[in-house]
């Protein structure tokens, strides 16, 4: 950042001399087209250093918005579990979170409006993988696909598993 800070200023300094020559030949007012353009090109450099930034802050939020989500489903399993005894099974899914299951272990006292709204995505939009009892050895998973909705990936393309999450 310092770097691009004193190329700036150097451009900066490079352009108002140039500005000074142009002015010192008459009584000419205004701008050229080649302050115009060394302008405009230090506006498009800043705002490409800028929208990197930017979209890099944009994934991590994404990332950490799925986190959260993830950890709002396994609050609402551990309900059902209280409810039923057990966590819904693969086949019964996320969505018995949200309407009574009609296959399997059907608890009896299933509250009226489910124990979420909705079946949650991920922030990218993707439906998120539910195991029970999980291929791992976990009472149960649940998996973001990450940004790239496929299995695997580094960085933001990673999975994000529910027992991997740390806070």
């Amino acid at each position: 950042m310092v770097r691009m800070t004193i190329w700036i200023q150097n451009k900066w300094r490079a352009f108002q001399e140039l500005r000074d020559k142009v002015l010192r030949s008459g009584e000419e007012r205004g701008m050229t087209l080649i302050e115009i353009m060394v302008v405009v090109a230090i506006i498009g450099s800043i705002a490409a250093l800028v929208t990197v930034n930017v979209l890099d802050y944009l994934d991590e939020s994404k990332v950490e918005t799925t986190k959260i989500e993830i950890k709002n489903v396994e609050g609402a399993l551990e309900q059902y579990k209280r409810k039923a005894g057990s966590y819904p099974t693969t086949e019964q899914g996320l969505q018995s979170l949200v309407e009574k299951p009609t296959v399997g272990k059907v608890p009896d006292n299933y509250p009226k409006g489910g124990f979420l709204k909705k079946v949650p995505k991920d922030a990218w939009g993707n439906d998120f993988t539910y195991y029970s009892p999980g291929v791992s050895g976990h009472d149960f998973e649940i998996i973001s696909l990450g940004r790239d909705g496929v299995e695997g990936g580094d960085d933001y393309d990673a999975d994000i598993k529910n027992y991997e999450i740390t806070k």
